[in-house]
């Protein structure tokens, strides 16, 4: 066994990639979790081998499954790295600090609610952070966290506490409540359930696997309404009214600010639930400085907005 005489051998960066490859039992989420190349944590994990004279992590029914040896280390190796890293903390600063390239999965009604902000505030807090924009449904966007594929999703998600996918953390953001547009040379305006059910409708779902807060709704009620057209964006779903006989249930943040000709923004004549909006990450990234500091931005950009 070593002693502290004798780790001047030892390069310390490898404990750190042992700590994620503990801790993610795959290469590619180690990788994503401490900001390194596959190869890089690959190369990393032969010499954390030869060091410690061990598999470290093995093949099982097609998993990575850590040794005897890596369970007895990982408890100590996790406080111990705990403890360093309180003592030399994350300077803003620091070299790289700032220099951080991250997939968020957003729906376009998210992005235009809050990018504009989040990316003001980072542009002042961070300069040499880097966002990649990516639209995904709600379960894929879930399981993207989990296998490390994103850093944060921004959405709605009213089963996380049901999701399949383990291990990720929610915060809120904002809340936004239903509307509906419609254009007045139609008709009235669907002021009643029964007038509402009577007219075609536009519905926004990023995947046709998912089913939105109206139609849950309406589901509950033992109703249902008449979509005539789905689609997956948010922004151009207001342009499918003007002219037509179609009501679109959306986001009132979504929807124009001052419509204007004939196209009129009225309540939903039901009771539906609001829309909480939250972010979304997997708990490997809460000591993260850098994911953390993305995600106080964000709550920036929240408050400006």
């Amino acid at each position: 066994m070593r002693t502290t005489n004798d780790l001047h051998g030892v390069d310390m960066n490898l404990l750190v990639v042992l700590d994620a490859l503990l801790a993610e039992r795959h290469v590619t989420r180690a990788a994503l979790r401490i900001n390194r190349s596959q190869p890089a944590v690959s190369h990393a994990l032969s010499r954390l081998r030869h060091l410690l004279d061990d598999p470290i992590l093995v093949r099982v029914d097609g998993r990575l499954e850590p040794t005897a040896r890596a369970m007895e280390i990982a408890g100590p190796l996790r406080e111990a790295l705990g403890v360093i890293g309180g003592v030399l903390g994350d300077p803003e600063g620091a070299p790289g600090a700032q220099k951080r390239h991250f997939h968020l999965s957003m729906s376009d009604y998210a992005a235009e609610a809050l990018l504009p902000s989040l990316t003001r505030e980072l542009r002042r807090r961070s300069p040499g952070t880097q966002l990649s924009l990516l639209a995904l449904g709600r379960r894929a966007a879930l399981a993207a966290l989990e296998a490390g594929e994103i850093d944060l999703a921004v959405g709605v998600y009213p089963d996380r506490d049901k999701s399949v996918a383990e291990g990720l953390s929610f915060a809120p953001l904002l809340n936004d409540h239903f509307a509906c547009l419609h254009d007045r040379r139609a008709g009235p305006a669907p002021m009643t359930l029964e007038a509402y059910l009577a007219r075609p409708h536009v519905a926004v779902a990023a995947s046709p696997r998912d089913v939105g807060e109206v139609d849950i709704a309406l589901a509950a009620a033992g109703r249902a309404r008449s979509i005539a057209v789905t689609l997956p964006h948010w922004s151009v779903a207001p342009a499918l009214i003007d002219g037509a006989d179609l009501v679109l249930t959306a986001a009132r943040r979504s929807l124009p600010a001052s419509p204007s000709g004939d196209l009129v923004v009225t309540d939903v004549p039901f009771e539906v639930a609001p829309i909480p909006l939250v972010m979304a990450w997997h708990a490997r990234r809460d000591f993260d400085p850098g994911h953390r500091r993305l995600r106080e931005a964000l709550l920036e950009a929240c408050r400006e907005g």
